[in-house]
C-alpha cells in the first residue's frame, strides 16, 4: 500500500505559508477521500489553490473543495461564522455549488465572535512597536477567554490581565441552544466592555448564530472517528510548527496546536502517515525571528497571493534553514515524508545545521530526499504544477 493511500495528517514545518493547501488539495485530487479534517486554528488560516484557473484562499473550509470532498471542522477548531458564510458566497461565486452543504461540524468547537475580534485588535495596536505579528482575528483572545474559568477580574492568566468577570465560553453547539447562547454573549459583552464594543448587538448575534446552525451539520460524538472508518481522510493543518503555542518562539506565535498531535488525537490510534509540508525558501507573516532574512530572497521570489497584513504586518523571505527544520521534525515526533513545494525556485541557498554561512542548494529536491522521502512535490498553488509520488509506507506494509 501507498504511504498516501490511508489517513494523511498535513502540516507546515515553517512560520506558515509552506503550501499546504495546494498539497491538500493534490492528495484530496489524487485519491478518494472521504473529507478533510481541520485540526487546529481557525479563521486566519489562508491556504491558496489554483485549479483551472480558478483561485480560492481556504480559511475554515478545506482545500480539498474544489476537488468535490467535505469538511469538517473538529472540535480543535475556533469557528468564525461571519467569515465562513462569506467564504462559502466566494466559493459559489467559483462555481462550488451549496458549499455549506459539504461542511460539518463539532458542536464543541469554540465560537470567535465579534466580541474576540476587537479585542485582539485592540491589544495588538496597543502594543504600537511590539506587535506580536497578530492576524487580527480573534483567535488568540477566543482561547484565552476560554481559559478563564474560576479567573477574577487582576488576575493575570497567560500573561494577560483577566479585565472583567468571565462566563462560559460559547461553542459552535451552542447555537442551537438560544437561551444559553444568549447568556454566554451577555457575559462577553460585559466582560470585554471596557475594551471593544463591536457593533453587533447581543440580540443580533443570537438571531446570526441560529442561522448558522441552520445552515450546517452541527455533530456530536466522534464524527471524526465515524469519518475514518468510512474511508479516507486528509487532516489539514494551520499555520506552521514554528508558530506552535508550546514549540513557537514567544510571544510571536499562534494560540494553537500546530503539530500533528490534535490530528493524532482525533484518529484514536487509527493508522496514518505524517506529511511535512515546506518550501525550498523559508517565509515568515509579520513579527517575529526569521533568522535567515534575506532581502535578496524577497526580492527574487515575489508572492501573488501573500502581502502585507493590516494587523500581521510584511510579508518576509530568507534561505532555508537545516536548524530549523530539524526543529520543526522534532517537535512533530517525526514525519514520514516532505512535501516540497516552490521547486521552481533557482539560485537557492540553504543554512547548514550548524549555523555556518548559507551555501548553494543546487538540488533542493534532491537535498530534502536525502533525509526522508519526498511523496508531494509541487511548483506553487496550481494544482497542475504537483506530483503525488507513490511512496511505499512502513505503517501499511
Amino acid at each position: 500500500m501507498s504511504l498516501l493511500d490511508g489517513h494523511v495528517v498535513v502540516v507546515g514545518l515553517g512560520f506558515g505559508d509552506e503550501g499546504k493547501g495546494a498539497v491538500v488539495d493534490a492528495l484530496c485530487a489524487a485519491r478518494p477521500t472521504t473529507a478533510v479534517v481541520r485540526f487546529n486554528g481557525g479563521a486566519q488560516a489562508a491556504h491558496n489553490v489554483v485549479v483551472d484557473g480558478r483561485h480560492h484562499t481556504f480559511s475554515q473550509f478545506g482545500a480539498g473543495t474544489f476537488a468535490g470532498v467535505p469538511t469538517h471542522l473538529s472540535r480543535f477548531v475556533l469557528v468564525e461564522p461571519f467569515a465562513l458564510a462569506a467564504e462559502a458566497r466566494l466559493l459559489e461565486t467559483g462555481g462550488v455549488r451549496d458549499p455549506l452543504s459539504l461542511l460539518s461540524v463539532d458542536g464543541r468547537a469554540l465560537l470567535t465572535t465579534p466580541f474576540h475580534i476587537h479585542a485582539n485588535r485592540a491589544r495588538e495596536e496597543a502594543r504600537g512597536v511590539n506587535r506580536h505579528g497578530s492576524c487580527g482575528k480573534g483567535i488568540g483572545e477566543t482561547v484565552w477567554y476560554s481559559l478563564l474559568a474560576g479567573a477574577v477580574p487582576g488576575e493575570v492568566v497567560e500573561n494577560q490581565e483577566v479585565i472583567g468577570t468571565p462566563g462560559e465560553a460559547p461553542t459552535v453547539g451552542d447555537c442551537v441552544r438560544p437561551s444559553v447562547l444568549r447568556r454566554k454573549l451577555d457575559a462577553l459583552a460585559r466582560f470585554y466592555a471596557p475594551l471593544a464594543t463591536p457593533s453587533h448587538s447581543v440580540d443580533e448575534l443570537v438571531a446570526l448564530y441560529r442561522d448558522f446552525a441552520g445552515a450546517v451539520r452541527i455533530t456530536d460524538g466522534d464524527e471524526t472517528g465515524r469519518l475514518a472508518d468510512a474511508g479516507r481522510l486528509v487532516f489539514e493543518g494551520a499555520q506552521g510548527v514554528l508558530l506552535d503555542q508550546h514549540h513557537g518562539f514567544h510571544p510571536h506565535t499562534t494560540w494553537s496546536t500546530t503539530t500533528p498531535h490534535n490530528a493524532r488525537a482525533l484518529l484514536g490510534g487509527r493508522p496514518h502517515a505524517v506529511l511535512g509540508v515546506t518550501r525550498t525558501y523559508l517565509t515568515r507573516h509579520g513579527a517575529g525571528p526569521l533568522p535567515s532574512e534575506s532581502a535578496a530572497v524577497l526580492a527574487r521570489f515575489p508572492e501573488v497571493h501573500n502581502e502585507t497584513g493590516e494587523f500581521q504586518g510584511a510579508w518576509r523571505a530568507g534561505h532555508l534553514d537545516a536548524a530549523l527544520l530539524d526543529y520543526a521534525l522534532a517537535a512533530c515526533d517525526g514525519v514520514d515524508a516532505f512535501a516540497v513545494t516552490h521547486l521552481d525556485a533557482t539560485g537557492l541557498r540553504v543554512v547548514p545545521g550548524d549555523g555556518s554561512p548559507a551555501v548553494e542548494l543546487p538540488d533542493p529536491l534532491a537535498w530534502f530526499a536525502a533525509r526522508l522521502p519526498v511523496a508531494v512535490a509541487g511548483y506553487g498553488p496550481d494544482r497542475a504544477g504537483y506530483r503525488v509520488a507513490e511512496a511505499r509506507s512502513t505503517i501499511y506494509a
